[in-house]
């Protein structure tokens, strides 16, 4: 896939409702799809081209995050470096955060490991700080002030990777509110909880036993089809990812591969896949890249180069494999659309980086309050540093704007956006979009055969520029689009030195 994701023909190819140049004398106006899409009062994101029926002179493009504060440094005993599996979400006014404990040592040709697998526990109120809290659960390390919830013993193969979740079904019981899965070679366990924090098994047998599990597996209640999903780690190919259904969250569903467009890229380690808070029609996923270079001349160039050579004693991957964060969606929960570009870098050549086990992104995005006054909300996740390395993962916080995942996108040279046929729900039109200070957006809606509608058209309407998470679109008879919800429409953007993340009509 080129970063120009260009759709239909484009150049020298006016379109129907005013194109932006003659139609080419002696060719054919190119059909028009009239299928409509109903979106009703959804937010809809660009993170996939499904809205888009042709793009001339624009571009969808990914976004990247920006690298905030450390958010947990795990260097207490029974913690470590080996910590990459991370859980987050927001629990009314409090964050919780479920995380590995696990410390790798390389010494003389092997590994070790100086303590068993623990699952650990910390929160937050704001997302951006977090505490470990004194739980008095287990004694490890000589002490019980520790956050501890899972232990070998109470959680079996499950501390290598518990992955819990908020259980949303309508009906579920208080004792129930929590869920997990974590395991291994035999399978997923399932596990309840009342608090989030004292865990017991559903039952002892594996509940999912088709994959190979040696990765952050994870489930959720999908509320856009009323039943349990589960994502989790098989082979083929090389690591890839399988999903499967339940309505109760012990009798899954016959496990199947996920499907790509335009193809997976690389193998896939974690998936990280959720549905989008805003809009849980989508789902969006975070994969962990894993890549073998092997020792090329650049690789002698990455950082602690004799550290790699004594990490890859025993298995070479361990020396000569990189990861980085990836990005992808989906709309039927089976088929992802996969951007070959990184999502998050290694980045520059820090001594932590750069390095197999780095660039782990969190399960789970949560929205923070900004650090610079006045400004909006921003969403929130965590990636590893200095993972398998030294004494301690850190987990770094990233921030993203709102729905900011993907835009279409627009150079100061300009150029237009028509959708396909939609049918909507409400009375206004909003758009979460940037501008620069000479750039904007114009709106125009059309009827399913791309004639601009009286009242809605280009002309009728002003230029808009800003940055805002929330534009009403206006003519100049006002914003009120309510009389043609339910109708079928295209809307046409006009756009220059501009992006344009997600719309929604609102009642």
């Amino acid at each position: 896939m080129n970063r120009r994701h260009f759709l239909g023909a484009l150049s020298g190819v006016a379109w129907a409702g005013g194109g932006l140049g003659p139609i080419p004398q002696g060719a054919a106006a190119v059909p028009l799809p009239s299928e409509a899409r109903d979106i009703s009062s959804r937010l809809e994101l660009f993170v996939d081209d499904w809205l888009i029926d042709k793009l001339r002179g624009l571009d969808r493009r990914l976004h990247h995050p920006t690298p905030q504060n450390v958010a947990l440094d795990a260097d207490k005993p029974w913690e470590g470096n080996g910590g990459n599996y991370m859980t987050v979400f927001q629990d009314g006014d409090r964050y919780r955060m479920y995380y590995r404990g696990v410390h790798v040592v390389y010494s003389q040709g092997k590994f070790d490991e100086p303590h068993p697998e623990y699952t650990c526990y910390a929160e937050s109120t704001d997302g951006i700080h977090w505490t470990r809290p004194n739980l008095g659960l287990f004694e490890v390390a000589g002490t019980r002030e520790n956050n501890v919830i899972l232990t070998r013993e109470t959680g079996g193969e499950a501390t290598h990777n518990f992955s819990p979740l908020i259980d949303t079904r309508p009906g579920v019981v208080k004792e129930e509110r929590y869920k997990a899965l974590g395991g291994g070679g035999k399978g997923l366990i399932a596990f309840s909880s009342a608090d989030g924090i004292r865990w017991k098994k559903l039952r002892e047998q594996p509940v999912i036993t088709q994959g190979a599990f040696d990765s952050q597996n994870l489930a959720f209640w999908d509320t856009d089809r009323a039943e349990y999903r589960a994502y989790f780690r098989d082979f083929r190919k090389g690591r890839d990812i399988k999903t499967c259904t339940s309505k109760d969250f012990l009798v899954w569903t016959e496990p199947v591969f996920l499907e790509y467009t335009p193809d997976r890229i690389s193998e896939l380690y974690t998936n990280q896949i959720l549905p989008y808070p805003r809009a849980p029609h989508l789902l969006l996923g975070f994969p962990t890249r894993y890549t073998d270079r092997g020792w090329t001349t650049a690789a002698k160039a990455l950082p602690q180069y004799d550290y790699r050579r004594i990490r890859a004693s025993q298995s070479q991957r361990e020396g000569t494999a990189l990861t980085d964060g990836m990005f992808m969606s989906s709309r039927n929960r089976h088929r992802f659309v996969v951007w070959p570009e990184s999502f998050i870098r290694p980045g520059l050549k820090l001594k932590g980086n750069w390095f197999y086990g780095d660039n782990y992104q969190s399960l789970g995005l949560v929205e923070t309050p900004s650090r610079i006054e006045g400004a909006p909300g921003e969403l929130s996740f965590y990636v590893t540093e200095s993972s398998l390395q030294g004494e301690s993962v850190r987990w770094r916080r990233y921030t993203l704007r709102i729905d900011g995942f993907v835009s279409v996108h627009a150079e100061s040279t300009g150029g237009e956006m028509i959708t396909r046929p939609i049918r909507f729900t409400g009375k206004q039109l909003v758009m979460n979009y940037s501008t620069s200070i000479a750039g904007g957006v114009r709106v125009e809606i059309q009827d399913a055969q791309g004639t601009p509608i009286p009242g809605f058209t280009l002309a009728d309407g002003e230029e808009l520029y800003g940055d805002s998470l929330g534009q009403v679109v206006s003519w100049q008879k006002g914003d009120d689009v309510s009389s043609l919800s339910g109708q079928s429409v295209r809307l046409r953007f006009v756009m220059k030195d501009a992006d344009l993340y997600s719309i929604q009509f609102r009642t």
